[in-house]
């Protein structure tokens, strides 16, 4: 064989094993202990950070949903950036309101200027979006993880709202990966990717993670995660640890979320390589395996690849066609299987027939990546509803 074929296995190889993963991920699965916590007998003090940017429409809702929090020892520190905050007063000691003086337009500079100004030394954090709604029984769920050891924790960021097909779809995206790349990685274990929001800490492992540095754009997740990761600590994952997170509406706002995160994925991929390293000289199967997941391109970049590599082996394998067919239809099932698995409403499964739609705003998306961040800073948050997702129920 020469060179040139041995190098276009290997590419495809690369690309390739991102369809099956996921589902060698679930098999594995059943041979691992379940990571079921203990009841915590103690409450944790948490230190809840909302950080906001330029707009704060959404922060009365958001700290109504947390003023409802079923627990008793918990401050509230919203970090209004850039904002108007002549609207955000709160008749409850449980809320702080903080307006930095000068511009911050970063996610870890807000949650620093709020830790620094924590009424007390909370021993946990946890970082809340502006557009976030959560459970009464959220710090209740990660205490359980604390309690049992842990010192990180993601919950699960379930569907605010469906109100559009490109909120269904994105709501089918995050179940996809909150089914592998949370409750499964963890259950086999490695360790949850982050999300950005619904995820706790202890506030020295925080500190620690980050105060030495400075993160501008998006992404401070995935350098939080490769920091926790490095150190070999392991991420717990909990699907009653529930955050209701707004899903993109509209296209505009698609494009510009995903340019965000595509930039990021290619900024910050290089740290799967370190992290394979550290797994295999540690040795540690939860670096190892967190490292590979870190090095998957997003997931319509993948799918597309897949599907070139597929055509173009008809004229060259068709063995090889074959071999991305069936690899093609193990990822369809695993999809499908982590929506099966998951409490998914049946308009995202009606939706699923426009994910070519979806898939071509997200190329849209790539081509303005490299520009993402001087485009938009935060997503602009345009949906408002009188219906709670937690009671389900009209508070009009």
């Amino acid at each position: 064989m020469t060179l040139i074929g041995i190098i276009w296995i290997l590419v495809q190889v690369l690309i390739g094993y991102n369809l099956v993963l996921p589902v060698c991920i679930y098999v594995l699965s059943f041979f691992k202990n379940s990571n079921t916590p203990v009841e915590a007998s103690v409450e944790g003090d948490y230190g809840i950070i909302v950080t906001a940017y330029e707009q704060v429409t959404n922060i009365p809702a958001v700290v109504e949903s947390l003023l409802r929090l079923n627990h008793s020892n918990y401050i509230v520190y919203i970090v209004a950036d850039k904002c108007d905050v002549s609207s955000l007063i709160f008749n409850d000691d449980r809320v702080v309101v903080l307006r930095p003086e000068n511009t911050l337009a970063s996610n870890t500079r807000s949650h620093f200027y709020a830790i620094n100004n924590f009424r007390r030394p909370h021993d946990r954090l946890t970082i809340i979006d502006s557009d976030n709604l959560v459970h009464p029984e959220y710090l209740n769920e990660l205490d359980r993880y604390f309690y049992k050891g842990y010192i990180a924790v993601q919950g699960i960021r379930e569907a605010k709202n469906l109100n559009t097909t490109y909120a269904c779809l994105d709501a089918a995206r995050d179940i996809y990966y909150h089914f592998y790349d949370g409750k499964l990685l963890f259950k086999v274990g490695s360790s949850a990717t982050l999300a950005g929001s619904g995820m706790a800490f202890t506030t020295a492992l925080y500190r620690d993670c980050l105060e030495h540095l400075d993160i501008i754009g998006a992404g401070f997740d995935k350098v939080l995660q490769s920091q926790i990761v490095g150190r070999d600590v392991r991420i717990a994952f909990t699907d009653r640890a529930k955050v209701y997170d707004e899903k993109t509406t509209h296209s505009d706002q698609l494009v510009n979320q995903r340019s965000r995160w595509i930039n990021t994925w290619f900024k910050y991929f290089k740290f799967g390589f370190t992290m394979l390293g550290k797994g295999i000289t540690t040795p540690s199967w939860n670096q190892f395996l967190f490292g590979l997941i870190l090095l998957r391109p997003p997931l319509f970049i993948f799918l597309l690849l897949s599907l070139v590599f597929m055509f173009i082996n008809i004229f060259i394998s068709i063995t090889a066609a074959f071999i991305w067919m069936l690899a093609f239809a193990i990822f369809i099932a695993g999809f499908y299987l982590a929506l099966a698995r998951s409490e998914t409403d049946a308009r995202i499964y009606r939706s699923l027939i426009n994910i070519p739609k979806f898939i071509f705003f997200q190329v849209i998306s790539l081509i303005n990546a490299r520009t993402a961040n001087k485009r938009s800073v935060a997503t602009k948050h345009t949906y408002t509803s009188s219906v709670d997702p937690i009671t389900k129920s009209d508070e009009s």
